[in-house]
This record gives structure tokens, sequence and C-alpha cells, in this order.
């Protein structure tokens, strides 16, 4: 009779508490859908009050009470409802992208004045030591400028380290909104695109071309650090060290390469420890180099074939291809730019190159200066290409200052010509445009 009795109050026990978590639960649901409700329409200080209730009650339910949140604290400038979110969030799900969670609070700090760069840079550096790619574009630059004033002169390496990390992670990112701009792009060509994916491809564009600047923004402040002064000594002083780290060699190479320091015999020698402790398509990409500047071409073409067969990533060889062309002159560097575009048609740098090859080929084209200008219009054809399969190639600069030297209506006038006809480019380029 007593077994029967615990069984049955233990039954009992059991459905009330699964009762009350099954009440409690809906409550959550029900409290959860009113305030994203709020939200969503606008009432963000109405939201707040079963934002509490969530918080207090149901604070795994769902890592959208803490994004949901956020922007109803961000909108009634509640800085302490914001501390207790990025606090709680990060307790809760501490799985779910917590750099984009930091990157997002320093955001928040920063534009209502309430931290100190200190304070700001401690949250960010919290953020890069997660994950870099999920920071904001804003606070990637932040960062990396942070990192540049405090370190250029006492530990410049620590710079150049930064540098790669950082760059990297946006050359991810502008990888990715490259496959997804180029995919809706069809779609879109086609006619095939729905309106959400319109929207998509409208905010992939912004976010990559945002993405170019902090690039070509990065860029411009590493270059006045990284010297071949600078590189120089430190990478002779660390070679012994690191001459079988293939991180290490391949940042290394690469930055003597892009600082144009191939002159220097430490280049080859770090070409050569590349390739022999990665084996790698992109370290024979770096020999193949070396090989063409001590004269040996056949040696060179070969090396180079060798990296291009190894590599499977379509993108890479197009890379690969690009690099090639940079090396070659004329019509046979356009032809191996364009090779670049068969693996990649959304390589807007291939674009830009083959442009800039025709910006240096005015005073050879042109035998007067409508001549002359009408070579900067088949150059501006290329860059507003590039900067339309690629928004964040960076085009814009090029496009600026292209445009500014193709033919005025006045001088097309004085050629007896009308704007919008026809006109073919004599030379190696020999490319039929519009005037303008």
């Amino acid at each position: 009779m007593k077994k029967i009795t615990y069984l049955l109050t233990g039954l009992f026990l059991f459905v009330a508490v699964n009762g009350v978590k099954a009440q409690a639960s809906q409550e959550c649901n029900i409290k959860y859908n009113l305030f994203k409700g709020d939200v969503n329409t606008g009432k963000y200080e109405e939201a707040k009050t079963n934002l509490d209730f969530l918080l207090t009650n149901c604070s795994k339910l769902s890592v959208n009470i803490y994004k949901f949140g956020a922007k109803a604290a961000e909108k009634t400038k509640d800085v302490a409802l914001m501390k207790k979110l990025y606090e709680a969030r990060l307790v809760n799900f501490p799985n779910k992208r917590p750099a984009k969670a930091h990157s997002d609070y320093a955001t928040f700090l920063i534009k209502n004045k309430l931290a100190t760069d200190a304070e700001v840079f401690s949250i960010l550096k919290k953020a890069y030591d997660l994950s870099p790619k999920d920071m904001s574009v804003k606070n990637i630059f932040r960062y990396f400028k942070a990192v540049a004033n405090e370190n250029k002169d006492t530990n410049p390496q620590k710079v150049f380290d930064t540098y790669d990390d950082v760059m990297e992670s946006v050359g991810e990112k502008l990888e990715d909104y490259n496959k997804k701009v180029s995919k809706l792009q069809v779609k879109d060509s086609l006619g095939t695109i729905s309106d959400k994916e319109k929207r998509r491809l409208k905010n992939y564009s912004i976010n990559s071309g945002a993405l170019g600047q902090v690039e070509g923004g990065l860029d411009a402040m590493i270059s006045k650090i990284a010297t071949c002064e600078r590189l120089i000594p430190i990478y002779t002083r660390d070679f012994e060290a690191n001459k079988t780290d293939g991180v290490w060699l391949k940042r290394a190479v690469s930055r003597m390469y892009n600082k144009g320091c191939q002159t220097d015999p430490l280049f080859e020698k770090l070409a050569n420890a590349y390739a022999k402790a990665t084996q790698s398509a992109d370290a024979y990409n770096f020999l193949a180099g070396v090989l063409a500047k001590n004269g040996d071409k056949s040696g060179a073409n070969s090396m180079r074939k060798k990296a291009f067969d190894l590599e499977t990533d379509p993108f890479k060889k197009a890379r690969y291809k690009l690099i090639e062309a940079q090396n070659a002159r004329g019509s046979r560097a356009r032809s191996l730019a364009y090779q670049a575009l068969k693996y990649n048609p959304n390589m807007g740098k291939a674009y830009l190159f083959i442009a800039s090859l025709y910006q240096k080929s005015v005073n050879s084209c042109g035998s007067d200066e409508f001549e002359k200008r009408m070579v900067y219009v088949a150059a501006l054809n290329k860059a507003l290409k590039a900067k339309q399969v690629d928004p964040g190639c960076g085009a814009g600069r090029y496009i600026k200052s292209y445009r500014k030297n193709v033919p005025s209506k006045k001088l097309v006038f004085q050629k007896g010509l009308a704007s919008g006809s026809s006109y073919k480019i004599g030379c190696w380029i020999g490319e039929t445009v519009r005037i303008p």
C-alpha cells in the first residue's frame, strides 16, 4: 500500500512539475512574441516590460531576446539595459557569435560616448581574439589603428602580425560577399531574382564596398610602417627561428613582395624556405618570381604551371593568373587577366589591372589629345565593370581618376564627332568604345 502511495505521490509531483514547466514555457513564448512585436513596430519603451520578464525567467529561450533587446536599448538610449543585455548574452549564449556581441557593444559605447579609448580597445581586443571576421567594418579598422599607433615604433612585428590576421579576415569576408554577389547577379540578369534576393544583393554590395574601403585604409596605414628598411632587418633577425614555419614564411615573403623588396637576397631566401616548408601552390608561385628575376624564364613558367595545376580552388587559380599577368606586358598581360576572369568572373582587380594597362598606354596609343583621352574612356569602362561585379575591389578612386581625363564635349565637337557614337581605339588595345 505504501509503495502505491509513493508511486502516486511521485507521479503527481512529476505531472505537477512538468505542468508548471509547460505553463512557464508557454508564458515565456507569449511574452517573447509580444516583446518581438513591440520592437518590430517601434514600441521600444513598451517592449522593455516584457524584456525584463524574459531576462528574469526565460534567459535561455532565444539569442534573439538579446538581439531585439539591444535594439530597444539603443533606441531608448538605455545604457544600463544595454550593459545588462551584453553581459547576459555572453553568459547564456557564449557560443553564439560572441565576437560580434563584443563588437556591437563597443559600437554602442563609441556612438554614445560612454567609454574611454582604452575601455573600447579592451572590448575590441576580446572580439579580435575570438574572430576578427565577425567584427564590424569600422571596428576592424579601429582595432588595427590602435595597435599600429601603440606598437609602430617599439614592436613593428606586432603591427605586421595584426595586419596579416585582419587582412586575412577581410579577405575571407570579401571573397564570401563576392561569391554571394556573383550568384545573385546571375539571377538578376535572368530575371529570376526575388525581391528578398534583390535586397540581399544590395546589402552584400554595400558591405563589400565598405570592406574594400577598409582594405585600402589598412594598406595605406601599413605602407608607412612596412618599409623595406624595416622589414629586411626584422626578417633577417627572425629567419632562423621561423624557417620551417609556413605561416610566418608566407607572411614574410608576401610582405616583401608587396613592398617591392624582391631585389634583396633575403626575398629569395624566404621564397625557397617557404616552398620547402609547405610545398604549396602559393609558395611555388613566389618561387616562379625568383626564377624569373634570375633570368630562368623557362624554369619560372614551369614553376607557375606547377603552382596552377596544384591549386583546386578557382578563386586562387584566378589570383595566380592575375599575378602572372602583373609580370607580363601589353596584350599578353591583358590575355592573362582575362584568363583569371574565367576562373572568377567577379574578380574586380583583374578588370582594374586591365584598366591600368590601358592608362599606361595613353601616350603610345594616341597621336593627339582626343585619341589619348579616348584611351581613358576604355580604362574607365573597365573600372566601372570592376565596381559592378566586385563592389569591394576599391574601384572608386580609379573611376574618379579616369573620368577626369575623358574627352570634354568641346573636344569631341572640335573633332567633328558626336557623343554616343562608336570609336575604335587603335594600338594593341583595339577596343571599340562610346564617345562620351
